[in-house]
């Protein structure tokens, strides 16, 4: 009976169903226990969140630049490691290896790479960790503050931190010009990081009442020393009162800046220098290769377009001086036809038309962009080929930062410099001087394609066009003249003839500056003269009274009507099409007679004119330059002193043929100047040397 008890019992342990039921029941009651006591000991997220915050800070003194292979080595986020996996940065540059680390740990950083070498994720991942360390929220207002100095490079930094930063819960925000200021105020003050251009900051800082930047943690300056130049000296100055002096300042650039002046503006503590590419041999990337070819102003339109016409296939940036010359030049090659897709980009243009071209030459695999200098700062072109300077970079650092649109990320990439002959010397010292391997290579002129005809052609069919190339002109010679190292750059040495029928013109434009310039310049030299020759005070005082007394009795015999007409300072000197009028005035017949008066008090004023030509050309002068009948009796001046801050300096007043006004005959006499005898002698001597 025993024995059939215990098989029954053998049959039923045994039996699998029975033995899981038997489990699961057992299960169950262990995990009901196991819930029950978890709910009552389980910590909320902000908790959990504290700690692992706390676990990354503690590793921040552990952090090893040369033992960080990936940006997982270093104690990151996981929603900022998401953030570069998704965006395909996968190992730190450099520059982002040696400054991360100091940056996580709340120090100054000052740091310098070559271009293409990643300095936008070397700021931007301190920026999302130091607010994630913090637990930023968008009612916290601005923490992180990052300037740039284009509409651009924002731009561009701004697109970077979308891709990185998407999975943290920051509000971010672009602050440039261009965009409606008003819905901008509504805004900023709920943004906790903030990308934007120094004007447009503070404008905000002044005029929208409910932003502030008392809370800021972190101040960020891409293209540092672009900013600190004098170009934003008095806006940064201001935005820098408005910001606490607690706060962590980042600063980079690919040309950096060591001046104690510059860095004590920003109330720097003990920063961290890091020149990643100092002791390297060139400052420009290695798989950059750079020549250099001189070439005549009246050439240089003539052999950008046969470079174009030789690289088809290519994505080419152009670098020219200034504005009106990009506006010009873009519209003729397009009409040209060089065979590629041109575009332009230059800070006359609308920001949404400026956007517009970015992404699209992005986007181009084979295209020409014609540019200011707003595209050599910082902004990633991918795959660009060749970059060209039409014309001279202002110095070094301006040649390293335009070159640095190509052979990035270790990629390769050409560049070219133009020069004119009497720019080479003075460049190419200052090139070597940082380190930049250039070579000099020839043109063959007879390759060149002549595209003069076609633009004289252009010209003619078309009065803006024509317009157009003379604001060109004379833009291109301000921006030369307005260079301050004149070994490299002198506006007098060139050809502006044939530069002027390069563009297309028959003749080229004068304007006021230049002659104004040429005036002072040969003032100077006549000064110089005129002191060698030690005049005395009494000769030159019978001079002035001779002149007086000619001069009152001229002034009864003059009429009372003359037309004005302007000096051609600000006139298209046109001698082609229109025949010069010069005025001679009928008292000029007795300059024989004058001269033999007043010979001796002339001969020690100017005595390196000959003695029976002296007083002729100055009376001559002096009553070809006078225009007395000037409206409402205004009289004009000629002293070097003398500044009109019009905007005809700018623009070139145009001449048409068959329109000219017809001029009187003018009476004046030649002592009949218009002008004050309380002038020294310094104005006879000024107007004299600029003929001498």
């Amino acid at each position: 009976m025993r024995d059939k008890k215990d098989k029954e019992k053998t049959q039923i342990t045994d039996d699998p169903v029975k033995n899981f039921e038997k489990w699961k029941r057992k299960y169950n009651k262990t995990k009901k226990r196991v819930k029950q006591v978890q709910k009552t000991t389980k910590k909320r997220d902000y908790e959990v969140e504290r700690e692992t915050i706390q676990k990354l800070v503690n590793k921040y003194s552990e952090i090893n630049p040369k033992e960080a292979v990936k940006f997982s080595d270093f104690p990151l986020s996981k929603k900022t490691l998401k953030g570069l996996h998704e965006g395909q940065y996968r190992q730190p540059t450099e520059i982002q290896r040696q400054t991360i680390g100091f940056a996580l740990q709340g120090r100054d950083v000052l740091g310098a790479a070559k271009t293409g070498s990643g300095k936008t994720l070397a700021f931007l991942i301190p920026v999302l960790e130091c607010l994630y360390r913090e637990q930023w929220t968008a009612m916290d207002g601005l923490g992180a503050l990052i300037i740039s100095p284009t509409r651009e490079l924002a731009y561009q930094t701004f697109e970077v931190l979308r891709k990185v930063g998407k999975n943290h819960e920051f509000s971010a925000g672009l602050v440039i010009g261009g965009k409606d200021l008003k819905d901008e105020s509504e805004k900023i003050h709920r943004t906790n990081i903030i990308i934007c251009t120094p004007g447009r900051l503070l404008q905000h800082m002044d005029e929208t009442a409910t932003f502030h930047a008392s809370d800021l943690h972190m101040l960020v300056l891409d293209e540092a020393d672009r900013i600190l130049d004098m170009g934003f000296a008095d806006t940064l100055n201001a935005i820098i009162e408005n910001l606490p002096k607690t706060r962590q300042t980042l600063l980079f650039s690919a040309t950096q800046t060591k001046s104690v002046k510059d860095l004590a503006r920003l109330s720097l503590k003990n920063p961290e220098y890091v020149w990643v590419h100092e002791q390297a041999k060139f400052s420009t990337p290695a798989t950059l290769e750079q020549n250099y070819v001189v070439c005549e102003l009246h050439q240089k339109v003539n052999m950008l377009f046969s470079f174009l016409r030789s690289h088809l296939k290519k994505k080419i940036i152009v670098f020219f001086a200034c504005c009106k010359e990009v506006q010009y030049l873009f519209r003729v090659f397009c009409r040209l036809r060089p065979g590629i897709s041109v575009l332009a980009l230059h800070g006359k243009q609308q920001q949404m038309k400026r956007v517009e071209v970015y992404n699209d030459f992005v986007r181009k695999t084979s295209a020409v962009l014609f540019a200011t200098d707003i595209a050599a700062r910082g902004l990633d072109f991918p795959a660009v080929n060749w970059v060209l300077q039409f014309d001279c970079p202002e110095d070094a650092n301006t040649y390293i930062h335009r070159v640095g649109r190509t052979a990035r990320y270790k990629e390769g990439g050409e560049a070219l410099l133009v020069l004119l002959p009497s720019e080479e010397k003075g460049m190419i010292a200052q090139l070597q001087d940082k380190k930049v391997p250039i070579n000099k290579i020839k043109v063959n002129p007879e390759k060149l394609v002549s595209v003069q005809q076609k633009l004289e052609a252009f010209l003619a069919q078309e009065k803006e066009q024509k317009e157009r190339a003379q604001r060109c002109f004379v833009s291109y010679l301000r921006s030369v003249y307005l260079m301050k190292n004149k070994d490299v750059f002198d506006v007098f040495q060139l050809k502006l003839p044939e530069y002027a029928m390069s563009l297309g013109l028959a003749v080229a434009p004068r304007v006021r500056f230049l002659n104004k310039a040429q005036q002072q310049k040969s003032g100077v030299m006549q000064d110089n003269s005129g002191a060698a020759g030690h005049e005395s005070e009494d000769e030159l005082k019978s001079f002035k009274a001779q002149l007086k007394g000619e001069q009152s009795k001229s002034q009864s015999s003059q009429s009372e009507e003359e037309e004005e007409e302007e000096d051609d300072d600000d006139d298209v000197d046109d001698d082609e099409d229109e025949d010069e009028e010069t005025l001679k005035p009928a008292a000029l017949q007795d300059d024989d007679e004058v001269n033999k008066q007043h010979t001796s008090g002339v001969i020690t004023v100017i005595p390196i004119f000959p003695l029976s030509s002296v007083f002729t050309r100055a009376l001559t002068l002096l009553c070809l330059c006078s225009d007395s009948s000037d409206r409402g009796g205004r009289k004009r001046s000629f002293s070097s002193d003398s500044s009109e801050d019009d905007d005809s300096d700018d623009e070139v007043q145009q001449t048409h043929v068959g329109k000219k006004k017809p001029r009187k005959e003018s009476t004046l006499t030649p002592l009949d100047t218009g002008l004050s005898l309380a002038e020294d002698e310094e104005l006879v001597l000024h107007l004299l040397g600029s003929h001498s």
